[in-house]
């Protein structure tokens, strides 16, 4: 079964949408609009009757939703509706929630126990769909992040849920052990012109669906992110 974004002619890049229940990592460069897209589709989500979780590294669930006021898709509606729940990993309950045997403020004992656990609620709460705002909550928490992201992404792929993970790497061509492991990759560009900034997404990587790769054109709107599936970015 595939799941819509919520993002308006993106699902037509992907034969519909994402296949549920499987882990995508959305890759670009700052205000490409991975937050935005991430927000979208939990709204969408919410909408249709899901329940969605917003992991954040970056933004508190207040001023995530003063950003996602701007836009007119729904995302305050959603939240006050508690089909969102929200985790911020500065935020003590959750320090407490991802606490290890240490104690509640050194943090978990491992990347497979932080990840054990966000499995676990998942799975306990019956949460349909989940961003991980992004995957700097390795480094917050850990001195080799770039290591532990192997094992983060492996566990959270055994979750009952459909997963976006935010990844902050730039480079569309550099490929990381993630992304092989990560059954979707998205790639957001923005490039800046004389006439201002040119916007895409790019479909890197789909498993079960099949992909041209183009960079397509997205562009901010009052509803959220746009997506042209027929226009053509040339970079």
């Amino acid at each position: 079964m595939r799941l819509s974004t919520g993002v308006p002619g993106f699902d037509r890049l992907v034969s519909g949408g994402l296949l549920r229940d499987r882990l995508y990592i959305v890759s670009g460069p700052p205000g490409s609009g991975k937050t935005t897209l991430c927000s979208q589709f939990l709204t969408k989500g919410a909408f249709n009757g899901e329940t969605g979780l917003y992991v954040s590294m970056h933004e508190s669930q207040s001023e995530l939703a003063r950003d996602m006021s701007s836009f007119q898709f729904g995302f305050e509606q959603a939240v006050n509706a508690g089909q969102l729940k929200f985790m911020d990993v500065f935020e003590t309950e959750t320090k407490r929630f991802f606490a290890g045997s240490r104690g509640a403020g050194d943090g978990p004992d491992s990347v497979e126990a932080l990840s054990t656990k966000l499995v676990s609620f998942i799975d306990a709460n019956d949460i349909d769909r989940v961003v991980v705002d992004s995957t700097m909550i390795l480094e917050y928490f850990f001195a080799n992040a770039l290591e532990e992201l192997i094992t983060f992404i492996t566990t959270l792929k055994r979750a009952d849920a459909t997963v976006l993970v935010i990844s902050e790497m730039t480079d569309p061509t550099s490929y990381s052990d993630a992304q092989y492991l990560a059954h979707g990759v998205l790639f957001m560009h923005n490039y800046l012109e004389s006439g201002g900034m040119t916007r895409g997404v790019q479909v890197i990587k789909m498993r079960g669906t099949e992909i041209d790769s183009t960079i397509r054109p997205l562009e901010f709107t009052d509803r959220g992110l746009r997506v042209d599936p027929d226009g053509e970015v040339q970079s």
